[in-house]
């Protein structure tokens, strides 16, 4: 995330976000992009805080592009109650073929948000919105998850009642679990894993890591999508639903190449080839896209 808040915050009271939160951010992605960083997924959605404008500007001044996302997270209006699927999919339709608030840049990426209370009655209303979406755009669908609950399984239910296919399905912050079983069944449905919670605070990056080790050691290796949830710019200390993240953002000072510095150094010790290692930030990512 370039920058996180609430819908319309940059926009209304931009105050709130802080001294210059575009200079903030293009230092966090120059420092990535120094660091061998070229492409980043901005997983921000309207609901929290998702200013494409902001976004187009950090990428332009830092040379990182910048993959941007059209759905809704788990702040949903009472008013959303009163779309229909069809609706809401033909808003992201609109997002990704023709462009984003007025402007010309379009979002490459579908999100939903499911949590701890499963699938809601809204939750599903933007599931079958987005698949509805995928299905006319061919835009790949990435999925906030609770997997402790094993959430993945409502939500790829759902989708694949919609006709889906499965291969175009990443089920996100699966490394806030060590069941290793639950994420192998994930992965045998044709999913990809989204291990994107480093360094995490539900489980500690240590055990993040045992757990990537091994999914690669069972053959997973190309199905696998590692990133870290990371906050450039926010205002998480006036939202206790983001605390968690405040307080990720303060055990770690590698921004975005935590996974570079820390987690890639992890995975040599544990005897992972290099070549594994260069391929995981490429393969897994590159195969999800494609569809292949």
């Amino acid at each position: 995330h370039v920058a996180c808040a609430f819908g319309g915050a940059n926009q209304n009271y931009p105050e709130l976000l802080g001294d210059d939160p575009v200079g903030r951010g293009v230092a966090a992605l120059e420092k990535a992009k120094a660091g061998g960083v070229k492409t980043i997924v901005d997983a921000t959605v309207i609901d929290i805080g998702r200013d494409i404008e902001l976004i187009a500007e950090v990428s332009r001044r830092s040379g990182v592009n910048i993959i941007a996302a059209s759905g809704w997270w788990l702040h949903v209006s009472p008013f959303l109650g009163a779309v229909s699927a069809d609706q809401l999919s033909d808003v992201f339709v609109r997002e990704i073929e023709v462009g984003i608030a007025g402007t010309d840049i379009k979002s490459g990426i579908l999100k939903s948000a499911s949590d701890v209370g499963g699938v809601t009655e809204q939750a599903e209303t933007v599931l079958r919105a987005i698949a509805r979406a995928h299905k006319r755009t061919g835009a790949p669908i990435m999925l906030h998850s609770y997997p402790t609950g094993q959430v993945g399984k409502q939500q790829l239910a759902i989708l694949v009642e919609e006709g889906v296919d499965p291969g175009r399905v990443k089920i996100d912050h699966s490394n806030d679990t060590t069941d290793v079983e639950y994420l192998t069944w994930i992965l045998e449905q044709g999913c990809y894993l989204g291990l994107d919670r480093y360094p995490g605070g539900l489980v500690s990056h240590r055990q993040r890591t045992n757990v990537l080790k091994a999914l690669i050691d069972l053959g997973w290796a190309d199905k696998l999508c590692i990133s870290h949830d990371h906050i450039s710019v926010s205002i998480v200390d006036l939202d206790p639903a983001l605390a968690s993240l405040a307080e990720q953002l303060k055990r770690n000072p590698h921004g975005f190449l935590f996974i570079k510095e820390v987690v890639f150094t992890q995975l040599r010790e544990m005897g992972v080839s290099q070549d594994v290692i260069d391929g995981l930030c490429v393969n897994g990512p590159r195969n999800f896209w494609e569809g292949t």
